[in-house]
């Protein structure tokens, strides 16, 4: 198998791009359905693959990707922050996050970005209709996950964050993300949340996914509730916010805008989203 010029292989006398992604584990991933639906669409000789890599040996899966002539990679849990230290280049997203999600291989140089914020802002505005400039936000939770909700909705306009965290101490690489940026931050303990007024709630903790309920204030009509997880479909906090009147939506809509991202960095081409969302969706009813 030869590399082609532009960095393809070689697979039956015709150039074939191939990307991944890189986590320890990684056999849950929704992304090579995703993405290889999407090239299927589109007609494009692309291929994508699940890359399980080991904590400790990432840096020689990295230099992989370059040696085999591939075109890019998603990195997944745990590597993100590894990830953008190996990196050649970082965009201004993955530099303040300190985590890179896409990689784009060019020139022989790793260029490293992070789609979960940019991902974010797309659900929020083409799915959920949600405009955060001038707005507050509760936010549950700061590791990966929030710390990139939270930079989207602070690039966005939003007027006041108020994080709602075990230990409200913990808030330096949240500020840290979002240095320079207007929005006002108010750390919080959890079980103050109750007393929060917001026109967002985001929950980006695990919490939910076991049946567990969050100490979130009086929901109702007007007000948008997003929690981060994709399953269950309908986790206890979108239940609530739907019984009350509030806009509910689950975390499949960031999944597929920052797998949308990473395709057009890699291809150059608008991702075929509807597509995308279909083989998501199929995947998780057949995994039960």
């Amino acid at each position: 198998m030869s590399a082609s010029a532009n960095g393809g292989r070689s697979l039956g006398g015709h150039a074939t791009h191939t990307v991944g992604v890189i986590g320890w584990p990684v056999a849950h991933s929704l992304s090579p359905a995703i993405h290889n639906a999407a090239f299927r669409e589109r007609g494009m000789r692309w291929t994508y693959v699940a890359l399980p890599v080991e904590p400790g040996r990432l840096p020689a899966a990295l230099d992989g990707l370059v040696a085999l002539g591939f075109a890019g990679a998603n990195v997944t849990m745990p590597h993100k922050t590894e990830a953008a230290g190996l990196c050649d280049v970082r965009s201004d997203d993955a530099t303040r996050l300190s985590a890179a999600n896409t990689i784009v291989v060019e020139g022989g140089e790793l260029h490293g970005h992070n789609t979960d914020a940019p991902g974010f802002d797309r659900f929020l505005r083409r799915d959920a209709g949600f405009e955060p400039a001038g707005r507050t936000a509760l936010l549950f939770g700061a590791g990966g996950a929030g710390r990139a909700v939270a930079l989207a909705l602070a690039t966005g306009g939003l007027e006041t964050l108020v994080v709602a965290l075990r230990d409200p101490a913990k808030d330096a690489e949240l500020r840290r993300a979002l240095e320079g940026l207007p929005t006002a931050i108010r750390t919080i303990e959890a079980g103050e949340a109750p007393g929060v007024a917001a026109d967002l709630v985001v929950n980006a903790t695990p919490l939910g996914l076991h049946g567990e309920h969050l100490p979130v204030p009086v929901l109702g009509p007007g007000q948008l509730v997003v929690d981060l997880l994709y399953q269950p479909t309908a986790t206890p906090l979108i239940t609530e916010a739907r019984a009350a009147g509030a806009s509910g939506f689950g975390g499949i809509g960031l999944l597929l805008h920052q797998a949308a991202l990473s395709f057009e960095l890699w291809t150059g081409t608008p991702a075929p989203l509807e597509v995308m969302s279909a083989a998501a969706l199929a995947t998780l009813a057949e995994r039960g």
